[in-house]
């Protein structure tokens, strides 16, 4: 189904004279707006993508693109993008620089959230509407289990080992981990009112889930199975990210209007810095000198200044703008 690295010749073959027929198919689709664009944003409540020119900071093409799209992920090898559309149920496979359209998978249940496990075999899709987690082999995206879930499955992260992933289960105050291997709810453990985001440290020992209802970041001992620390961030602590510097981790504090620095080898906060509008998602550019973040209320795309976090230019995009994505070559 994707371009990935192969774990049999039969598979191989097969993703070759896909991967064929794909780029012959791809000669023939118009890139029209899209062509030359390196910055994907979905817009959840216009259900559109916008096309930004990062040269120009300027947004070059809207694009219909299914009902509620909110977040995205690319392909293990980057050379597919995936808009997950939650009310459309489906998923939609775009260009990574253009945004152009390549195909449509349709039958994909509620897939508000998407990740791959580090090893790419498994694709996990979070329905937060139908309230279940869904799990597929990445090689035909076939469905392999369905596992209903208590209330509003979220955000997700793995074990380094791709056994576990760890889904947040906001309107239950916990986290679920499901085994992978067998496919069902290995526990649970409760981490705060309205766990959000997720982020596996770098180096595997610790899961950060980011208490959109208590202001903080919930540090997990996920081999424990237990909060180990509580770090203060800001109101509405929603999502995590890796920062471009050792050691550090970025968290959206959208009622606060702020991005928090984690230092992971302590697990403190470090420093605040203000982006105005609800701050959501974020990316670097490829040359790690911004940070394009996603403005939930204000229809906006905040770039920053990576060193300084100055704010360096907003980019009017469409309504309540989530997933963002930059293409990395």
């Amino acid at each position: 189904m994707f371009c990935m690295s192969g774990r049999s010749t039969h598979s191989r073959r097969a993703r070759s004279l896909w991967i064929a027929l794909l780029s012959c198919l791809c000669a023939l689709v118009p890139l029209g707006a899209g062509a030359g664009t390196d910055v994907i944003v979905l817009n959840s409540e216009d259900d559109s993508i916008s096309l930004i020119d990062p040269r120009t900071y300027a947004e070059v093409g809207r694009t219909p693109i299914g009902r509620e799209p909110h977040h995205l992920m690319p392909t293990p090898d980057r050379c597919d993008l995936l808009i997950a559309n939650a009310i459309g149920n489906e998923l939609v496979v775009v260009d990574p620089h253009t945004g152009a359209i390549r195909r449509r998978l349709p039958g994909i249940p509620d897939p508000y959230q998407l990740a791959f496990s580090p090893d790419g075999r498994w694709l996990v899709t979070a329905g937060l509407r139908l309230n279940r987690i869904d799990i597929y082999e990445t090689d035909g995206l076939r469905p392999v289990k369905r596992l209903p879930v208590d209330a509003m499955p979220s955000h997700i992260a793995f074990a380094p080992d791709s056994q576990l992933a760890f889904v947040t289960l906001q309107s239950t105050e916990k986290i679920a981990a499901v085994d992978l291997s067998t496919q069902t709810i290995a526990w649970t453990l409760p981490v705060g009112k309205l766990p959000a985001g997720a982020l596996i440290t770098p180096d595997g020992g610790r899961l950060l889930v980011g208490i959109m209802g208590e202001d903080d970041v919930a540090v997990v001992d996920w081999r424990e199975r237990r909060v180990v620390k509580r770090i203060k961030t800001g109101r509405g602590a929603h999502n995590l990210f890796l920062s471009d510097r050792p050691h550090r981790a970025l968290v959206t504090n959208r009622l606060a209007d702020t991005i928090s620095v984690i230092d992971l080898g302590k697990l403190e906060k470090v420093e605040d810095f203000a982006v105005p509008g609800g701050p959501d998602d974020l990316v670097y550019s490829p040359d790690r000198s911004e940070i394009w973040v996603t403005a939930r209320w204000r229809r906006q795309v905040v770039v920053l200044d990576t060193v300084t976090h100055a704010i360096k230019r907003t980019i009017r995009v469409g309504r309540s703008p989530h997933g963002i994505f930059f293409a990395a070559d």
